[in-house]
């Protein structure tokens, strides 16, 4: 099958080359099992992460319509709005983030460390509300305010997840095949599933590419009821837009995200820490700490289909970290 029409889509160059894709020795004798990682927490922008590959995208997009200010909305420790804050200040634009307390917590920590700490440093206009109820809207009604101050805002959605920025872990697919061919035949590959563009975006280019290579989405906010239809939006847009099919199942384990969004479990943390023990790699307790949490348990519980390499998908987050501790 072939992608050929994702290369018709305008793009920045801000990822300048394909992210590692690593063996981890220590931790595949410690699980008996070959595991790979792919490090997309090693993008070369604000610390890294997995937001930079849909902000190659969006962040063009906004140039082609003449935007001055990139807005977008997330958590007080959202990496999303760390990364698009960035990219606005390599590009010389304005950000500006609606962010939410989704613990509610009122730990100093929390509220001023980690990736919070960042956006100050990158000048972000921050507003707080009391909650992303309905992101889209509330992102409209900044939009609307920015506008009558004379600036030209572009929308980046809530983890850049939508069809455009979804585009950018096509490409990060058309990697993975490339880097593992003729090397390792991965019996699945595991990742966080969020905001889903992350998630939809392999869908479909592994689709393509890898099809007896299975996909594991790890919920880090929802029950897979809920989660089913944000991944299967995103795919169903994107297949569409690059004239491909997108019919295999969706697999989403949602064993792992309790007891809510934003807020690290023991068994996120204990792969945390085995990662940072065996490897010498940080996960962050939001995102891929509970996706790591995923590949173990599944491994234990003989959860994957077919035996085999697997390979993690590292997106990034590490910053968090200085922000949940001690509290966890």
């Amino acid at each position: 099958m072939s992608l050929h029409l994702l290369h018709q889509f305008p793009r920045l160059e801000l990822l300048g080359a394909p992210t590692p894709l690593e063996h981890l020795p220590r931790l595949s004798d410690f699980l008996g099992r070959d595991i790979f990682i792919k490090r997309d927490d090693v993008t070369p922008v604000a610390m890294g992460g997995n937001k930079l590959r849909k902000l190659e995208f969006l962040a063009a997009d906004a140039l082609r319509e003449g935007a001055d200010v990139l807005l977008t909305a997330g958590a007080i420790q959202s990496n999303h709005v760390r990364q698009t804050a960035a990219v606005a200040a390599k590009l010389g634009l304005k950000c500006v983030a609606l962010l939410e307390n989704p613990l509610g917590t009122a730990s100093e920590n929390y509220l001023s460390n980690g990736n919070r700490l960042l956006l100050d440093y990158m000048d972000v206009e921050i507003i707080m509300v009391d909650a992303l109820n309905n992101p889209a809207e509330q992102l409209a009604e900044q939009a609307t305010r920015l506008e009558a101050q004379g600036f030209r805002p572009y929308v980046v959605p809530v983890g850049g997840s939508n069809a455009l920025g979804a585009l950018g872990y096509v490409e990060c697919a058309q990697e993975i095949a490339h880097q593992s061919e003729g090397v390792v035949d991965f019996a699945a590959v595991i990742v966080a599933s969020g905001s889903a563009g992350t998630h939809a975006g392999l869908a479909v280019g592994l689709e393509q590419l890898l099809p007896d290579t299975d996909l594991i989405g790890v919920t880090v906010s929802r029950k897979a009821d809920a989660q089913l239809p944000v991944v299967e939006r995103i795919r169903t847009s994107l297949a569409s837009q690059l004239e491909v099919s997108a019919t295999a199942p969706v697999t989403l384990w949602d064993d792992y995200f309790a007891p809510r969004y934003g807020e690290p479990n023991e068994e996120g943390m204990e792969a945390v820490k085995l990662l940072a023990r065996l490897e010498g790699i940080f996960l962050d307790p939001v995102y891929t700490g509970k996706a790591m949490a995923g590949l173990l348990d599944g491994i234990s519980q003989h959860r994957f289909r077919r035996e085999g390499p697997l390979l993690f998908i590292h997106t990034g987050g590490a910053p968090a970290l200085f922000a949940y501790h001690p509290s966890v």
